[in-house]
């Protein structure tokens, strides 16, 4: 069966430490400290969210979010930023706010945060929010521009499942894709069976916390409370710069204009594909 291991935690962490123990093996760690200093976490409330940019337009998307047809990856439907609170405040939606950066609209909140140095290689100009009601989760899959990312939480808790990419033939992974459909908080073993043979991590992140996903690594993240947070990106290599740009370039040539062509049916297309190569890992 799917064996899932605790992340470690880790606060005073050095540079000479982290790249060690972490960066270097590519492992997963969650940071008990890194932004301690950060005043987001005090001045990015909810009530404050609403009463300053409130009126801002925002995508949302949905369950639906990665569903064959015309609407495949785009946002559900746009609403004003105060609507969308209070259905986070008013309990379980599965409405989410997916990779959005408020800082082009409202610029002075990124004096509320700054870049770790912890690492080098962070990009000043990829900081992204994400917003998520109680129960609402984001499928498997792993970043598209192959970047390390840091997961920082600022309100609610949240469930991460990750698994290191030599586990992407036991989790299916779509060709053209940077997508699984395996759902590991219900393990399909009947439909999966390669899932059996899978090995990751599991961790519930509290406010505060920062977890370190190494690049191309797995993540199903669940909103076990309404939350948000801000995830920065650093890129360790050109090589994984290049990756990125090969996945990004298949996700838009090929994934998407099949999409359009195909609509359903390439999404079974895609799903044969991808039992067909883990059928040597079948248990």
């Amino acid at each position: 069966m799917m064996k899932l291991y605790p992340v470690e935690r880790r606060s005073g962490q050095t540079r000479e430490a982290f790249a060690a123990e972490f960066l270097a093996p590519s492992k997963p760690v969650v940071f008990t400290d890194l932004t301690q200093n950060w005043s987001a976490h005090q001045n990015w409330t909810i009530q404050h969210f609403k009463e300053k940019y409130g009126h801002l337009m925002v995508p949302v998307v949905s369950k639906n979010h990665a569903q064959p047809g015309k609407n495949y990856l785009a946002a559900e439907k746009t609403i004003p930023f105060r609507e969308y609170l209070d259905l986070l405040e008013a309990g379980p939606t599965d409405l989410r706010i997916f990779l959005w950066n408020i800082f082009k609209a409202a610029p002075e909140l990124r004096r509320d945060f700054t870049i770790p140095n912890i690492m080098d290689g962070f990009v000043d100009e990829l900081p992204f929010m994400f917003f998520g009601g109680e129960g609402s989760f984001v499928g498997m899959h792993f970043d598209i521009d192959m970047s390390h990312v840091f997961l920082n939480q600022i309100h609610g808790r949240k469930r991460v499942i990750l698994f290191a990419p030599d586990q992407s033939r036991n989790l299916y992974q779509l060709p053209f894709t940077v997508a699984s459909f395996v759902d590991p908080r219900n393990p399909d073993y009947n439909r999966y069976p390669a899932l059996a043979n899978a090995v990751g991590y599991d961790v519930m992140l509290q406010p505060g916390e920062t977890l370190f996903m190494p690049s191309g690594f797995w993540h199903f993240i669940e909103y076990t409370e309404g939350g948000y947070s801000i995830s920065l990106r650093s890129f360790g290599s050109v090589s994984s710069r290049m990756r990125g740009l090969a996945n990004i370039a298949r996700h838009y040539m090929v994934d998407k204009g099949m999409n359009r062509l195909m609509g359903p049916s390439w999404r079974k297309v895609k799903e044969k594909m991808a039992e067909r190569r883990s059928l040597k890992f079948k248990v």
